[in-house]
């Protein structure tokens, strides 16, 4: 779920405590190359104001036409289907790459109570299924694991809401910040351990979670799994190297520790001391990120997070 689509749904929340009236688009099926996954949300107020997106520009532009012009029509409770993109002409006329086709559900919200419910279950980082019911309009929210899917069998809609990826800090110092900020973009949940108080200071709950206890208690009470990122960003090998022996040995998908290159090999022969195996030490990446030639700490966070995403999505 993006997070960008968790803003949608806060508009739809307060546009309909507001007394408006609001349509709310989901992309559910897409062939061909199309610009959003399914998943993606658009909100459409009775004014033509809009919230999100589920393409490029041109077929928000239709939908924003179809209710100013009066195709935009109220069928009851049933939630309609509207695809985009049939022909190779259609789909070059809405910005569909490639030929793409794209289906949305036409949804009018008039209770925002699943929407209230909905959203303060992500905030307390839990992972929600939600299913729509094209036939009657109906809503049911319920707990998911992180593996779960979003699917549609033409007559129940099932989207998945909140974080099913985890990044686990190890310090909270000021790249650490650039790092979650990123991170809670991408829809990551952000933990947070560092035994040091010095650095704890002014960190906001929505910015991560600390997890209490020192790096290796931390990495175990996680229970990190193959959804798991850890980074050990601290500079310091008392702090990081106990993180990484524990995180080395985990599911983890992705476990990376910051340093240059002379001391990322400095590190391998110091664990490789401690015990830990030549496989293990060849899932350790480090230095962290792509070579983007990053100095500040923003650049920095932006090279890791873009190898952490690459890696994600390859083993997807």
């Amino acid at each position: 779920m993006n997070s960008v689509d968790l803003g949608v749904l806060r508009d739809v929340r307060d546009w309909v405590g507001e007394g408006r009236t609001v349509v709310l688009y989901t992309v559910v099926q897409t062939w061909g190359s199309a610009p959003r996954p399914p998943g993606a949300m658009l909100a459409l107020r009775d004014d033509g104001v809009v919230s999100g997106s589920v393409s490029g520009g041109c077929i928000e532009d239709d939908l924003i036409a179809r209710l100013h012009d009066g195709r935009l029509q109220r069928k009851g409770g049933q939630v309609q289907l509207v695809t985009y993109g049939i022909t190779v002409e259609e789909a070059a006329r809405f910005g569909l790459p490639c030929g793409g086709t794209l289906r949305l559900t036409e949804e009018w919200v008039n209770d925002a109570g699943w929407v209230i419910e909905l959203l303060d279950r992500c905030a307390d980082h839990q992972v929600v299924a939600r299913e729509l019911d094209l036939q009657t309009g109906a809503v049911s929210l319920a707990s998911a694991g992180r593996e779960a899917l979003q699917s549609f069998d033409g007559q129940c809609l099932r989207t998945l809401y909140g974080p099913r990826w985890r990044l686990l800090l190890i310090g909270a110092g000021q790249l650490s910040r650039c790092v979650a900020e990123l991170a809670r973009m991408l829809d990551f949940e952000v933990l947070v351990c560092d035994p040091r108080t010095e650095f704890t200071q002014g960190w906001q709950t929505e910015h991560g979670r600390f997890v209490a206890g020192m790096p290796d208690d931390a990495v175990l009470a996680i229970g990190p799994d193959e959804r798991t990122a850890i980074v050990a960003l601290t500079h310091d090998p008392r702090l990081d190297d106990m993180a990484l022996l524990t995180a080395l040995d985990s599911k983890a998908f992705y476990v990376g520790a910051l340093g240059s290159r002379v001391n990322s090999d400095k590190r391998r022969v110091n664990l490789a001391a401690l015990g830990v195996s030549p496989q293990a030490l060849a899932r350790l990446h480090g230095p962290i990120g792509l070579p983007i030639g990053s100095h500040t700490p923003a650049e920095i966070a932006l090279s890791l997070m873009a190898e952490v995403v690459a890696i994600k999505n390859r083993g997807q």
